[in-house]
């Protein structure tokens, strides 16, 4: 998957907000938290651009953290002290197992971890007890889809690509992308409709193309990929019936998420009650992989060993593209709190 961001761009306009802060960062304690926050932010990916993976993980990961203090203090929803953030707020344990099944959890729902908080002004989900494991919320990532952890069956994002012309429609269409083999390969409409289970709003759709033997109960009619997997052309009714074309996009901007200029359906994982955003995706995995690298390092670098080590690739290409994505994420999603 190609996946195009300008990193000089995100951080220019990261940057070029901080004379004129948005949302509630406008004034006092906030703008001034929301300026230093995003300076600490840029300069500690800087220095993580001048390291390698052994250390790495910890500058990302703190940069995040940092960006969102800034995330709070621009966000409208927060008020009062609601914005002012302690601790992390997400933790992990299990380092004794494989890699892919390090666990995730966080704190409870309205603490004032930084993870929580900045999940519930972007409508992302926490959990408790119930840990997620690493490979899960790996996957969850779009420039994650050609880098698996294990050959487990994947929950991965489905690129939603709007179709259906300008002329006023009752029906939204998009091509759903980058749907499994697995899925594919079993041909049923059965087969669909137990994997889009995990994509509620792709579930909610009324018809998609199907193949023409058997007309209306045929099943799926696939566009396969030469790479693997593929697409399919899937309707939804719009709720007040006829609608523009413009007014078929903004429907489809509440069924998905963003990353990078493009909609996905992303996959709502156990034991979640909706998809996470993005940005907390990433807050997950780099925070995995910094407490690895923190507290466990003879065990980060033995993992990061290419000579030794089948997920030491797909961890550097995860790190490169930290540094390049995160910037754009950050920016967008403090466009979204404060908007």
């Amino acid at each position: 998957m190609h996946i195009t961001v300008d990193p000089d761009a995100a951080w220019a306009r990261l940057r070029g907000s901080r004379w004129n802060p948005p949302g509630r960062a406008d004034t006092g304690a906030r703008r001034k938290t929301y300026a230093a926050a995003l300076e600490q932010t840029e300069q500690m990916f800087k220095a993580a651009e001048a390291v390698g993976p052994a250390t790495r993980p910890l500058q990302l990961f703190y940069g995040l953290s940092q960006a969102g203090r800034a995330i709070a203090a621009a966000a409208w929803s927060l008020k009062g002290t609601d914005w002012h953030l302690v601790t992390h707020g997400i933790k992990t344990s299990g380092f004794e197992n494989p890699f892919p099944d390090i666990e995730i959890r966080t704190d409870p729902p309205g603490t004032h971890g930084s993870f929580v908080r900045v999940s519930e002004v972007l409508d992302s989900p926490v959990w408790e007890l119930d840990a997620v494991r690493l490979e899960e919320v790996w996957d969850v990532l779009p420039p994650n889809l050609g880098d698996p952890l294990t050959d487990r069956d994947r929950l991965t994002p489905l690129l939603a690509a709007i179709g259906g012309g300008t002329h006023e429609h009752t029906l939204l269409t998009a091509a759903v992308c980058d749907i499994p083999d697995r899925v594919i390969d079993a041909g049923t409409r059965e087969a669909l409709a137990e994997y889009l289970l995990s994509y509620p709003a792709a579930a909610q759709h009324d018809s998609y193309v199907r193949t023409g033997r058997l007309g209306p109960d045929g099943p799926p009619d696939y566009t396969r990929y030469p790479h693997g997997g593929g697409e399919l052309r899937v309707n939804w009714l719009m709720p007040e019936g006829s609608a523009t074309a413009d007014e078929r996009r903004e429907h489809l901007l509440g069924m998905t998420r963003g990353y990078a200029g493009q909609r996905y359906f992303l996959p709502v994982i156990t034991p979640m009650n909706r998809e996470m955003h993005p940005l907390m995706a990433w807050w997950s995995v780099l925070y995995a992989l910094s407490m690895l690298a923190r507290y466990e390092p003879a065990s980060w670098v033995s993992h990061t060993n290419v000579d030794n080590s089948r997920h030491a690739v797909s961890i550097e290409r995860l790190l490169e593209r930290a540094l390049t994505h995160l910037p754009d994420l950050i920016a967008d999603a403090i466009a979204e709190v404060s908007g």
